[in-house]
């Protein structure tokens, strides 16, 4: 018997696999989430540098998604393995390092917690299957860019562009939907919030958004097809729209301060993974247009 048939005879054994699966994936996202920005920074300089044949830089110490061990950012204290248990060790420690004794950030355990919960979603809504396994790797990484461009505002290349393609590739097979529709999503993805852009740009003189977001979409209608496109979009406008009115009228944000479109785009993405049909068969039911 195989590991997927097993999976699949025990639907509570597939569920507290995903869960924890999800929790030890999720605290290698807040490793990425707060790493990678930082290494593109590094990189974008040194090109920048090496374009204005100004002189090297000095050689720093090597930073990277393995080294350096993750420590504390307040006394430097280097985190063990009995530290590092997702979500357990915050808990035993109180919420606060073991060494100063300084608070750690709510952020760590909350994203593991969330990897684990739609890792749990992912897996009631398609099984053991090829579809999980590749639906598990699209919403680890929307979740990653949600809080890369909640911290950052940007969307980094090296997430977006192989989500894209990895799109492609699991639809060339039909694993979602057609080739066809793959194709047309991605293209049609990246052209909407391009025209959006130009859009608003030559009617405001502003740039309302980022490219991160053109290729973001473009991801989605790779995975989802391109009928997934309006019920992101929808969902990901009217959520965004909300939440900065509310943000204003509280006060808590200017009119002039940027608002991150990517997490929004992320968020409508999986609820469309995980909900899109039924989302769209309600729509029509209630239109009176599925008759």
């Amino acid at each position: 018997m195989s590991v997927f048939d097993l999976l699949d005879q025990s639907r509570p054994l597939l569920l507290v696999c995903s869960a924890l699966l999800g929790l030890v994936v999720g605290s290698f996202l807040n490793v990425v989430i707060l790493r990678l920005p930082v290494m593109l920074e590094r990189a974008w300089r040194r090109d920048c540098r090496a374009f204005l044949e100004l002189p090297e830089e000095e050689a720093a110490a090597p930073f990277n998604l393995i080294v350096p061990r993750s420590h504390c950012p307040s006394c430097g204290h280097q985190i063990t393995a009995s530290e590092n248990i997702p979500v357990v060790s915050y808990l035993v420690l109180g919420g606060r390092c073991s060494s100063c004794r300084n608070p750690i950030a709510i952020r760590y355990p909350l994203i593991e917690a969330i990897t684990a919960a739609v890792s749990v979603l992912i897996a009631l809504q398609f099984g053991a299957s090829g579809q999980t396994a590749a639906a598990l790797l699209l919403g680890w990484s929307l979740i990653c860019l949600t809080m890369i461009d909640a911290d950052r505002q940007i969307l980094p290349d090296a997430i977006t562009l192989p989500l894209l393609w990895l799109g492609l590739v699991f639809n060339s097979q039909g694993l979602f939907v057609t080739a066809e529709s793959a194709i047309v999503g991605a293209v049609a993805g990246y052209g909407i919030l391009w025209l959006v852009y130009h859009g608003f740009r030559l009617a405001t003189g502003k740039e309302g958004m980022g490219y991160g977001d053109f290729k973001l979409l473009a991801a989605l209608g790779a995975w989802l097809g391109w009928q997934a496109l309006p019920t992101i979009v929808i969902l990901s406008s009217a959520v965004g729209a909300a939440f900065g009115i509310s943000m204003i009228i509280s006060g808590k944000l200017e009119r002039s301060n940027p608002i991150p479109f990517g997490p929004y785009l992320a968020v409508a993405g999986l609820i469309a993974l995980l909900w899109g049909d039924q989302i769209v068969q309600t729509y029509l039911e209630f239109a009176g247009l599925n008759r």
